[in-house]
């Protein structure tokens, strides 16, 4: 699942393989990439920088033309010398950037927009962005400022949605979202109005300290450049390599009891608890939300 890490792994890796060099061709399958191309062609133009911004991944070309895409929940870039076969069907792509060594290959991706620079600050998301995580100018005295402001102006939001919120802070997905909460014993439903400062500095330092530990050279790079062992506890075996997401009905890691699972936000994004870990805090007048312990597995049709 792309999430911070994954898109700033993707985007060194491209810019490893293209950043520097010329387009020698370019394919989509988008039509409103297409149009673009069919009036500003890419082929000769350089490959100036590629750079994530949060989950976004820029590619800027000279000539003032920026690819943005966003990967949502099943986008990849994928990287391949010239005459390598994709490990993904030609129906999937979406991108194409070729140089005289390498292919970029995009599969998936949902999101896929051209612009120039002063139209990416008018009209597109990214601007809008919250403090990146893993940018060098981020700092957790910046990352609670920011929290702690959204905090007051909507003190009912509950705090794993608001850790996904990427106008807040950019860069955290659905997994780091239950294993920060865990991390700092905060329970993912708690309201911004009994988050306290240093449960925010907590949750603000886990957030950098895991995305960093995870994007370290040789974490994720390859071929495939949205793969990687994702990890937040510092067990090597994959089974152990996450605290609580995924682990629904589990013995949670540190108390022993079942990590719980629920639906949370408009979203309905799957979120994981330990119930005894992650103390409930309701200022007395809500009760502690409750989730599944048992995975529910779907049979067959017509079984």
């Amino acid at each position: 699942m792309p999430e911070g890490d994954t898109i700033y792994r993707a985007a060194r890796a491209l810019q490893k393989a293209i950043g520097g060099k010329t387009v020698t061709g370019f394919d989509t399958g988008l039509a409103k990439l297409a149009r673009v191309n069919d009036d500003a062609p890419l082929l000769g133009r350089v490959v100036e920088k590629v750079e994530s911004r949060g989950k976004w991944c820029l590619i800027f070309f000279s000539g003032d033309l920026i690819l943005v895409t966003h990967m949502l929940m099943s986008g990849s870039w994928h990287l391949y010398r010239v005459g390598e076969r994709w490990r993904m069907g030609r129906d999937r792509m979406r991108v194409v950037i070729r140089t005289v060594d390498w292919e970029a290959v995009g599969f998936n991706i949902p999101v896929a927009e051209f612009h120039t620079a002063r139209s990416l600050e008018r009209s597109s998301q990214v601007p809008k962005l919250g403090p990146d995580i893993l940018s060098n100018e981020f700092t957790v005295e910046g990352g609670v400022a920011r929290l702690a402001a959204y905090g007051r102006e909507n003190p009912d939001a509950e705090i794993a949605v608001v850790l996904l919120n990427q106008r807040v802070l950019a860069g955290l997905g659905n997994v780091y979202k239950s294993e920060v909460a865990f991390a700092a014993g905060v329970n993912p439903f708690r309201a911004m109005r009994t988050i306290t400062a240093r449960e925010m500095e907590v949750m603000v330092e886990v957030s950098q300290r895991y995305m960093r530990a995870n994007v370290v050279d040789g974490a994720g790079d390859g071929i495939v450049t949205y793969a990687g062992n994702r990890r937040t506890t510092h067990a090597m075996d994959r089974e152990e390599r996450l605290w609580v997401y995924g682990r629904q009905g589990q013995e949670c890691r540190r108390c022993g009891a079942a990590v719980m699972m629920r639906k949370q936000g408009l979203q309905a994004r799957s979120t994981y608890w330990c119930p005894e870990c992650q103390a409930w805090v309701g200022m007395g007048e809500t009760a502690a939300p409750v989730g599944r312990t048992q995975v529910v597995r779907r049979g067959k049709v017509g079984c």
